[in-house]
């Protein structure tokens, strides 16, 4: 699959997820194997009045690369300004999301509002793509509802219009994440375009991974459950080249990821934020874990970080099945706690 200068073989991708897909959550993806990294989704209107909470959403690292800014907007002169702006952060292409379903932006227009006016869709997409010399990509969906699937239209559009990849969530705007993700349309969709297809919704495990390449898709797209398994990169990859499927990762490396992810988001926004913004990834790292109800209800409770490694490594030590490897990893993180935040 190519975009501009990129080239990667049946990519796996981690989708632009707002309020998830942030520099350290990225690097946790980043490490177990996803190939192409997305920003989370920046107004455009935010980005030309250089709103800083903005700004730091499409900063890009070069250990993050190949990474996309994506941005989002219905005002073509807006959009325009807003993709030079993507382009100082340096990215390797700019994505146009034209998907979101949340009612606060596709009911203005944006995101997934533009599958009601395809000319609109158009003009934005003329916009972005002659704003900038990075390559332009596209996230959509099938259409606003199932009586007006547009995408087939769509796909033509963009393409005709430089885009040089198409992300297609495989749902409606109306239904939202309800209901069943309908793959049947990527196969329809990558017999009218010959730019990159990548695949997206309900993409959960090894299994469906496989699957979605099967419908043809040049790459697969993985959101809400890497969220949850950011290790799903990883045993997709095992799976596509084997055939074998890996086991769920062991306590001791979830909680060590856990634990790196939680200081990665302190150094990166602050303590009391990332502690406060941390408190949903809990239930995907300790998934299953006996107990896990009662441990997520304690953290809670904290908005500093060394009570909450300290508690940790209390909870790993007397698991039943605590080996010398999950020991190190408590004293790596209390270690951790005392030298970054101690007072």
């Amino acid at each position: 699959m190519r975009i501009g200068s990129i080239e990667i073989e049946r990519p796996l991708a981690l989708a632009p997820m707002e309020d998830a897909a942030d520099h350290p959550f990225r690097m946790i993806c980043k490490e177990y194997g996803a190939d192409l990294l997305y920003t989370e989704f920046a107004s455009c209107e935010a980005l030309i009045r250089d709103v800083p909470r903005t700004l730091r959403k499409i900063e890009v690292t070069d250990d993050e690369r190949p990474i996309g800014v994506q941005i989002y907007g219905r005002a073509e002169t807006s959009m325009e300004r807003a993709a030079a702006v993507a382009e100082e952060a340096r990215p390797d292409f700019i994505d146009i999301n034209c998907g979101c379903w949340v009612k606060k932006i596709a009911n203005r227009g944006d995101g997934a509002g533009l599958l009601r006016d395809l000319g609109k869709f158009e003009s934005v997409v003329q916009s972005v793509v002659a704003a900038t010399r990075l390559p332009v990509t596209v996230k959509t969906r099938l259409g606003w509802d199932e009586k007006s699937i547009c995408i087939l239209d769509v796909a033509r559009m963009v393409e005709q219009n430089g885009v040089q990849a198409l992300t297609v969530h495989c749902r409606t705007r109306v239904q939202g994440y309800a209901g069943a993700a309908d793959w049947s349309w990527l196969e329809k969709i990558k017999g009218v375009i010959s730019i990159p297809l990548i695949g997206n919704g309900d993409v959960r495990t090894p299994e469906d991974v496989k699957r979605m390449f099967e419908t043809g898709c040049d790459g697969v797209m993985i959101g809400r459950a890497a969220v949850h398994s950011p290790w799903l990169f990883n045993r997709a990859k095992h799976y596509l080249a084997t055939g074998e499927l890996l086991p769920e990762p062991p306590l001791h490396e979830r909680m060590n990821v856990c634990i790196r992810h939680l200081l990665a988001a302190v150094e990166y926004m602050g303590e009391r934020r990332a502690v406060l913004e941390h408190r949903k990834r809990y239930a995907g790292y300790l998934r299953g874990v006996r107990d896990i109800a009662r441990l997520r209800a304690e953290l809670m409770l904290h908005t500093e970080v060394e009570p909450i490694l300290q508690r940790l490594h209390e909870f790993l030590d007397a698991y039943e099945e605590t080996s010398p490897q999950q020991d190190s990893l408590g004293e790596m993180g209390r270690g951790l706690c005392v030298q970054s935040f101690s007072r």
